[in-house]
């Protein structure tokens, strides 16, 4: 096992890190430079990305030929990780979701047509994107066989009828993915399809609150009425929605594990100085054995939770699915990035609950780790499946 980066892939990684300390982490501590959403405004994003496209780090997940920079996933991991660092930073690189995993899915599925149409707009940054699947109870939210919104073919076009909800970017999104039930085939009755926002027949019902800051465009609830879809923007063949979703979900997993362990590093770097200095009882805080054991606990789990991802990563690189490595990534560092960030306010102490620190901004944002793009109970449900049939061989170092 071979953990040195090719020279290319440290390169970029160094650029990245450099443009994240230089470019980005200052803006934050300046409130004109947060937005909607408490978000980076999109006049300032702007010209940040202008600089990351100059810089030659754009879009990396996305071959060479569409505009992006080429990289497989083990190399994506390295630099998501310096990306996720900063709070601007994956949006900046063109690499946050949702538009991450779309453009993964277009660029691998989409006929010629499609990527022209649809995939190059959003590598080229000029409109942000959705996947549109999550639905209101009693549809389908972690259960897909639970769909209700339809797709029904009439004339040659698709009619969309139902409601979606918890539809990230979409108060932003131009170019949306579908997925709706075309059939009641247990495997083969969810299709996917391209529409744009301005096409008529859907509305957004309302911009759902939630708890912590949220990206572009919000989380929306959405209800369709009569939208019509031209055969042509249907993504793959008819039934094969369910394929499509599991080719975009696991690697749309994996690099939310890339950037938040970037965001877990982050806590840990804004609690080092602090302890190094604050002194309590007579000595440092860093000196301390309780604090010494919080800050070792920390750093071990976060390099835990690196070792899942790349391995998950270059199992995704040999074609595999690797659905039971993406699940150990995903409940792993979901957990890891609360942690680290609790312990990193646990020893700023009030300092670290107040604002002047962004420590309170990232544990609410943290907290949607454990529920996004699976819950981590129903990745413990998988796991458990393949330990059920696997056995011993669960283990196996194939």
């Amino acid at each position: 096992m071979d953990f040195a980066l090719a020279s290319k892939v440290e390169k970029t990684r160094a650029a990245i890190r450099a443009f994240v300390e230089k470019e980005l982490i200052p803006l934050e501590d300046h409130d004109i430079n947060w937005g909607d959403g408490e978000n980076v405004r999109l006049d300032t994003l702007a010209k940040l990305r202008a600089k990351a496209k100059k810089a030659g780090i754009w879009a990396l997940q996305t071959p060479k030929e569409l505009g992006g920079g080429g990289l497989d996933m083990a190399s994506m991991a390295v630099c998501y990780e310096e990306m996720g660092r900063a709070l601007f930073g994956p949006v900046t690189f063109n690499s946050a979701a949702p538009d991450d995993g779309n453009m993964m899915l277009l660029a691998k599925v989409g006929t010629a047509a499609q990527k022209k149409k649809w995939l190059l707009p959003i590598v080229d940054g000029r409109v942000r994107s959705s996947f549109v699947m999550t639905e209101p109870h009693p549809g389908s939210g972690s259960d897909p066989t639970m769909m209700l919104t339809t797709a029904t073919k009439k004339r040659g076009k698709w009619i969309v009828k139902g409601r979606k909800w918890f539809i990230t970017g979409a108060g932003q999104a131009k170019h949306f993915i579908l997925i709706a039930r075309t059939s009641n085939d247990a495997r083969k009755g969810l299709s996917a399809f391209l529409f744009h926002a301005d096409q008529p027949g859907w509305r957004i019902v309302r911009r759902i609150p939630i708890m912590g800051p949220e990206e572009h465009g919000g989380h929306c609830e959405i209800e369709f009425d009569g939208l019509e879809i031209d055969d042509a923007d249907r993504l793959m063949d008819v039934g094969d929605g369910l394929k499509a979703t599991q080719i975009r979900l696991g690697p749309a997993r994996l690099t939310h594990c890339m950037r938040w362990l970037g965001m877990a590093r982050r806590a840990l770097e804004i609690a080092l100085p602090y302890v190094d200095q604050r002194k309590s009882f007579g000595a440092k805080l860093i000196d301390h054995e309780g604090v010494q054991w919080m800050l070792g606990e920390a750093a071990m789990n976060i390099e835990i939770g690196r070792l899942l991802t790349m391995r998950a990563a270059w199992k995704l690189d040999q074609g595999d699915f690797a659905r039971k490595e993406v699940s150990m990534a995903k409940v792993a560092v979901a957990d890891v990035l609360h942690k680290s960030i609790d312990t990193a306010i646990q020893l700023l102490g009030a300092k670290g609950y107040s604002r002047d620190v962004k420590l309170e901004w990232m544990y609410r944002y943290a907290r949607q780790a454990r529920l996004v793009d699976g819950a981590s109970e129903v990745h413990k449900m998988v796991l458990a499946k393949f330990l059920a049939k696997e056995g011993t061989e669960f283990w196996a170092w194939r």
